[in-house]
């Protein structure tokens, strides 16, 4: 059985804890650089990035989490996950982990109030589109050339995407009944190497 931490400092850490386990993964809740040992993927979940980012210092998760970056070792960032996957934010001065090559815009979508939700056509996944749940999301602003964007807004604006073995989504996916994007993930766990 696949082993997934998902990181417990702030967010939405339980509703991807109760989504993994309906995959049949064992999902886990990590706070502490140890407790990533022996994991086979992470999920680092929406919630407040600055937060979540000076948690990740306080708690000395930055380097090892760094180092498994720049292993190749399989990630998932949503929403704040994203901002901090990210190789540069331009609105805020945060530190991201710098993984993978996009930049981001945090709170592109305005305050808490001008949240949205709406279907996606995201061909990695398949039919029907996904309902996605965008809170003060970001969006993807730029994304290098190693980088695939999965799912884009009708503006064009890019709100999923993936680099090797990363994935970062804008929404909340853990916030609907759809388990495709965590199966999507679990298949780059499981050694897909398809974008």
């Amino acid at each position: 059985m696949k082993k997934i931490g998902v990181l417990a400092l702030q967010g939405a850490f339980v509703e991807h804890l109760a989504l993994l386990r309906r995959l049949d993964v064992a999902a886990f809740p990590i706070r502490l650089p140890r407790e990533l040992e022996g994991l086979d993927g992470l999920v680092i979940p929406g919630g407040e990035s600055t937060t979540i980012g000076r948690l990740m210092r306080e708690y000395d998760l930055m380097a090892p989490l760094s180092s498994l970056c720049n292993d190749g070792f399989p990630i998932m960032g949503t929403c704040a996950g994203m901002i901090l996957l990210a190789r540069r934010v331009s609105d805020i001065n945060i530190e991201p982990l710098g993984a993978m090559d996009i930049e981001v815009k945090r709170n592109a979508s305005g305050r808490q109030v001008d949240s949205f939700e709406t279907d996606l056509e995201i061909p990695a996944i398949g039919e029907p589109p996904f309902h996605g749940v965008f809170i003060r999301a970001p969006f993807i602003e730029r994304a290098g050339d190693g980088v695939a964007v999965l799912a884009q807004l009708p503006d064009g604006t890019g709100v999923a995407a993936r680099q090797g073995n990363m994935l970062a989504l804008a929404f909340h996916p853990e916030l609907t009944d759809d388990l495709r994007l965590h199966s999507y993930f679990l298949s780059i766990v499981n050694g897909d190497r398809k974008r």
